[in-house]
């Protein structure tokens, strides 16, 4: 029997009284959490939902998501966590693709009406016979006429329930990835998968029983849920919940809970680091932060140097996705870090690079990442030939180009569908990126490849620029020409206000070709 749910059943009886989540000003142990998780299991299984049914959740970071959570888990049932700026078409689709038997989605705000475009998305879905509307206040009645809340579904349970003895290569979870080159897939992840990455995590992360986490990455994530939630979760931390990130917010949690722990994607760093808006005190800050992590996308290393200089606290870098539960590559503490890179392959994880023949390439030859341990989804739900396609002999191929140097230290080029062919000759907008981030007047920058009668493809670059700076656009590519090769530098840059982000912070470039 593996079955992750015991990870919170372990804390409550370890550290009842002890803050599991604190939400705003609402602190809540891990007694309650873990009833209420009960509560849940207790009421899905009273209305018919049995182990291996899949229950979908739409749901920002509050605490009703590990709630829903634990509980689908406790029950056996496969959690199916959605984005929660998904319209509804989406929603319909992830819903029909999982063969979700029941959903739970939050009703939102004016700006996120999420809650009436799951109801419509539930109404097509043939399928799934039961939604709940997951409330802000659990006294509030449904804001949809004939709808149930999730109130409702615990009223009257118990608050007691004998854990499901699923087997460790049972599906826990579908998660989507991010459907860049099409509808999304469904990566079926197992308890072992799980639970052998969360236990990566913390030694990641290095928790004790006082540290704070704040998670500010949205936890229908694998990021957030397996590196911050889960293993918060496993070492009884107190995991500060915040349902939209802003840098003013997160500073202010930061200070108020005085957290020990931050991860984000290089979108959140950036942020944080250009917050003038709100007083914020760097000492007090710094003295609690004690780790920060990065992943989800490329880190530039000028961002890294200057938060670390201001905030005098090491940033450490890894890499991962979904179908790897997520952790990859990580760098450890124990054989120390090189900026800019992802590390080295986790306990329990292969890596290896290879050429477009399938051959191993040598040390400093750029290749295709390749990985296999017990990180790797079991397949992607219902979807046999794409399976087959991502994984080979147990290999999971990540359709990212990376380079290792002659200490092992793996590299990140750029993502194999990013790269521009331009005249004939391979562009790696990370380079690219990484170059302009180093302008005193850039503040973010995006590479994309756009279309040439002559070229096939010329190099674009969209600028964010710093407040109070300016720079021409002629001046700018004059500056890149000087600094890379002629077949490299952006013959065009376009000024922009912002960068378009998902959900879990990451640049759209698909939104930027469009």
């Amino acid at each position: 029997m593996l079955n992750l749910s015991l990870i919170l059943q372990e804390g409550a009886k370890k550290y009842p009284s002890k803050i599991a989540f604190s939400f705003k000003d609402e602190h809540f142990s891990y007694t309650q959490i873990n009833e209420a998780a009960d509560q849940v299991a207790n009421g899905l299984k009273s209305i018919g939902i049995n182990a291996g049914d899949k229950v979908a959740l739409t749901c920002p970071n509050i605490p009703a998501f590990p709630i829903i959570y634990y509980g689908v888990i406790k029950l056996g049932a496969v959690l199916v966590p959605l984005s929660v700026l998904l319209k509804t078409e989406e929603i319909l689709y992830q819903l029909k693709d999982c063969d979700a038997k029941a959903y739970f989605c939050y009703t939102g705000t004016t700006e996120l009406p999420m809650g009436q475009l799951g109801y419509t998305a539930f109404k097509e879905a043939k399928q799934c016979d039961h939604f709940f509307m997951i409330m802000p206040d659990t006294a509030m009645p449904s804001s949809i006429p004939g709808t149930q809340t999730l109130a409702d579904l615990l009223n009257g349970q118990p608050a007691q329930f004998e854990i499901c003895q699923t087997k460790a290569e049972d599906t826990c979870i579908i998660i989507y990835t991010s459907g860049t080159t099409g509808y999304p897939k469904g990566a079926e992840l197992t308890h072992s998968n799980l639970f052998f990455n969360m236990l990566v995590a913390t030694e990641l992360l290095d928790n004790v029983l006082e540290d704070v986490t704040l998670i500010a990455l949205p936890l229908f994530h694998i990021f957030g849920m397996t590196v911050l939630m889960n293993a918060g979760i496993y070492k009884a931390n107190n995991n500060v919940l915040l349902d939209r990130f802003t840098a003013e917010q997160a500073f202010d949690a930061m200070q108020k809970n005085a957290v020990t722990i931050f991860a984000g994607v290089p979108t959140m760093y950036w942020a944080l680091l250009n917050c003038t808006s709100v007083f914020y005190d760097y000492k007090l800050i710094s003295k609690t932060l004690k780790t920060c992590l990065s992943g989800g996308a490329s880190l530039p290393v000028k961002l890294l140097e200057d938060f670390e200089s201001r905030f005098g606290v090491e940033i450490w870098e890894g890499y991962g996705m979904s179908e790897g539960s997520p952790i990859v590559t990580f760098n450890h503490r124990s054989v120390g870090r090189k900026p800019g890179s992802i590390g080295k392959a986790v306990w329990g994880v292969e890596v290896k690079l290879v050429n477009e023949d399938n051959n191993e390439v040598a040390v400093g030859e750029k290749g295709e990442l390749l990985f296999r341990g017990h990180n790797v989804m079991s397949g992607y739900y219902n979807k046999a030939e794409a399976t087959a396609k991502a994984l080979q002999n147990g290999w999971m191929h990540s359709g990212d180009i990376a380079v290792q140097d002659e200490d092992g230290f793996y590299y990140i080029v750029d993502r194999i569908k990013d790269m521009i062919i331009r005249a004939g000759f391979k562009v790696y907008p990370r380079e690219i990126e990484e170059m302009m981030m180093k302008h005193e007047a850039v503040s973010l920058v995006a590479v994309i490849g756009i279309p040439d009668k002559e070229l096939s493809e010329e190099v674009k670059a969209y600028v964010v620029l710093k407040e109070n700076h300016v720079v021409s656009e002629e001046a700018l590519i004059k500056w890149t020409k000087e600094n890379l090769a002629a077949y490299k530098y952006p013959r065009h840059i376009e000024f922009i206000s912002a960068m378009p982000m998902s959900a879990t912070g990451k640049i759209l470039k698909r939104e930027l070709r469009k």
